[in-house]
């Protein structure tokens, strides 16, 4: 009974209320859809019809459209030659391709009819389009059908234009590519026109409508009393919905409705066929658990007084308990971990007084390596104090070359020792490397030449310490393998942009073969290091993709018997990665 009424009677009263949920929810985002898309139809279409608009606004001033609309020509000679000069109407339509074609409606006897230019004639009089144009000074939006004279079939632009010096007149159409407007409506989901003031369809996602009257749908709705709003209709004898919205281009005497269709039963169809598989569903799970409800709960509440009587003992601090209940089930298995809690919490105990035991000797064996780091700073002082002694009687002595290598020994040690693992400059780090080359140069005296190029804009751009050095120590001592007449290494620092920075070393040592370099750049990139090598060009290259990206590795080129170059580029200002 307790099944029943809190399971059974409820989880069908909530089913009943998800299904008509779910449907009206699945008609609610239907219809928020189509205003949706209504509203993107309608902000697409304004800005589609911009074009035309602006058009009709820069030749309704335009000089040359007004010479030749007014001028009266006395031979069909000279009329040719104003045609054949007359080219604004077509440049408009190769840049723009929301329009198909223009046209300028005069009532200027001596011009003849080449679908540019085309005289005023009392058919012409007659339409719609016409007539309210040449009354209005704003514009106006008409479907137009076609007619031998005026070929058209398409939405157009229509607009009176005046020319004062002249006391004349005309109207100015602007077609519409249909194919183009149309493509506004083509990924819509729903039925979707653009109808204009008289009623025409002049664009929708069934491109066979266009040029129809949206009376002749027989939808049983008439658009002039319904500006904007929601519908319900019958569609082809199916409960619809119509969401109508007005659009008014700016300047205009008229605009459009924008109207998309949509049948309930199309929205909700697939919501009502879930909804019946699901209460269905629900309704054979429920009885199938009311059969089972009744032999479980006695089968598990004896087991779980069982098991219950041994936590309670646990509780009052009896850690030898063992529970006896067997079984695979979930009580089964809740009394194997009864077990093995009651035996972790037992030897938890035990480890704890053990592991408080190990902490106090690793905390007395790290106070000991804390003071022997603090011994071992004394050494670095004393080694700098050495130098310096060195150094002065060196200089006592006038060996001022020795004692100015040992002043450049022991300004490089102590610089390396001061470098952590933050950035330096490229100042400080160019620093480095000319201290170590000035040793270098002491110790292959000829057979080692160098130059330094820094770009004196780039000196306080930061780099990670101790990354050009290691690229210098691989040029001088590969670069003088089997050298007898010795090398030059260049170092030269640039700015490629307001972005990067680039730093190339560059020796004409005796360079590498094709092989060994595709070695080289393998090893450089791979995942494990030579013990035998110090920093070495896989460790620069390794940092430098850490801390910029792939993008600013090392990039090595080599020509044997001409030298080697490498190169890598540091990002100005940018943020480390790691």
């Amino acid at each position: 009974m307790s099944y029943v009424l809190v399971v059974m009677i409820p989880v069908l009263i909530i089913g009943i209320g998800v299904t008509y949920y779910f449907r009206q929810q699945a008609m609610d985002q239907a219809i928020e859809q189509a205003r949706n898309n209504v509203d993107r139809i309608k902000n697409q279409a304004s800005t589609f019809l911009r074009v035309p608009t602006d058009i009709s606004n820069l030749l309704l001033f335009n000089k040359e459209l007004e010479t030749v609309v007014n001028t009266e020509y006395s031979s069909i000679l000279e009329l040719t030659k104003t045609y054949h000069a007359f080219d604004l109407f077509n440049e408009y339509l190769q840049q723009y391709r929301e329009l198909s074609a223009i046209r300028f409606f005069t009532y200027n006897p001596t011009l003849v009819n080449n679908l540019e230019f085309i005289p005023v004639t009392d058919q012409i009089e007659e339409t719609r389009w016409f007539d309210q144009a040449i009354h209005a000074r704003s514009i106006g939006w008409f479907y137009v059908p076609s007619t031998p004279d005026n070929p058209a079939d398409a939405l157009a632009l229509v607009r009176r234009v005046h020319f004062p010096e002249y006391q004349s007149q005309g109207v100015l159409m602007v077609l519409i590519n249909r194919y183009e407007i149309n493509n506004i409506l083509s990924q819509e989901p729903f039925d979707t026109m653009i109808v204009d003031s008289q009623g025409y369809i002049v664009a929708a996602k069934d491109i066979s409508l266009v040029g129809r009257t949206f009376d002749s749908l027989d939808i049983g709705v008439n658009l002039s009393s319904q500006v904007t709003g929601i519908i319900d209709t019958d569609v082809k004898n199916e409960p619809s919905k119509i969401i109508v919205d007005e659009l008014l281009p700016a300047s205009s005497m008229n605009g459009f409705q924008i109207v998309s269709v949509f049948s309930n039963k199309s929205i909700v169809n697939d919501a009502n066929k879930i909804s019946l598989i699901g209460m269905l569903f629900i309704g054979l799970v429920l009885l199938v658990a009311l059969a089972f409800v009744y032999v479980i709960s006695f089968l598990t509440t004896k087991r779980m007084l069982g098991l219950s009587r041994q936590i309670n003992r646990v509780a009052l601090g009896d850690l030898k308990v063992v529970s006896n209940i067997d079984g695979n089930d979930e009580i089964g298995q809740l009394s194997r971990q009864f077990n093995s809690m009651v035996s972790s919490i037992d030897q938890l105990m035990t480890q704890v007084v053990e592991t408080s035991e190990q902490n106090n000797r690793l905390e007395i064996a790290q106070k000991e390596i804390k003071l022997k780091m603090m011994a071992s700073q004394i050494n670095p002082h004393f080694l700098f104090n050495a130098l310096e002694s060195i150094r002065m009687k060196a200089h006592i002595k006038g060996e001022v070359e020795i004692a100015n290598i040992v002043r450049l020994l022991g300004k490089l040690m102590r610089k390396n020792l001061e470098i952590g693992s933050g950035l330096t400059t490229v100042k400080a780090e160019m620093e480095i490397v000319q201290s170590y080359l000035q040793i270098q140069k002491f110790r292959y005296e000829d057979r080692l030449d160098f130059e330094l190029r820094l770009d004196k804009s780039a000196d306080k751009i930061y780099i990670p310490p101790l990354i050009i050095q290691p690229l210098v120590e691989n040029a001088i001592v590969h670069g003088l393998e089997n050298q007898e007449e010795g090398v030059k290494v260049e170092v030269e620092i640039q700015n490629l942009d307001e972005k990067l920075l680039r730093i190339c070393v560059k020796d004409n040592g005796v360079g590498i073969t094709e092989e060994r370099l595709a070695e080289v750049l393998t090893s450089i990139a791979g995942p494990d290091e030579e013990e035998k090598s110090r920093i070495g060009l896989r460790n620069v290259h390794q940092r430098l993709t850490l801390s910029y990206g792939e993008e600013h590795g090392l990039n090595i080129y080599s020509e044997y018997g001409v030298g080697t170059e490498i190169y890598f580029t540091v990002p100005k200002g940018g943020s480390l990665n790691v």
